[in-house]
């Protein structure tokens, strides 16, 4: 019976390559979606005073399963106008739950385009 030459290298490879994805690669990948999503949210966002928008952040951190992103803001109010507060914005095209429809409606396709090309490079 003949050995398979190469199995330790190609073990490894595929090591260094996993450990990559679940590092380095989907950190990038959640960081360009919450940066998708939030550029289409922020052409929704109601502007009066340019406090709401001005107060937005964008965070990527470890879980114990991989990585989290959060998109949101620092403005107290921000709950308040995203779920549908007084309409009286200044900002034509603005619209309520503009966090939600940035990343549900209108940046869908290029968050899944942004992900699926992230790992398609690992």
């Amino acid at each position: 019976m003949s050995k398979v030459g190469g199995v330790r290298e190609t073990n490894a490879a595929l090591g260094r390559l996993v450990g990559r994805i679940t590092t380095t690669t989907t950190q990038n990948a959640v960081q360009k979606a919450l940066m998708i999503g939030a550029q289409y949210a922020t052409m929704l966002t109601p502007v009066d005073t340019g406090n709401l928008i001005n107060s937005r952040f964008i965070s990527v951190f470890p879980t114990a399963t991989g990585f989290t992103g959060r998109v949101g803001y620092t403005a107290e109010y921000a709950g308040y106008v995203h779920d549908g507060g007084p309409k009286n914005w200044q900002k034509p095209g603005a619209e309520h739950e503009f966090l939600r429809k940035g990343f549900e409606r209108d940046g869908r396709a290029e968050v899944h385009a942004a992900l699926r090309s992230e790992y398609e490079r690992s």
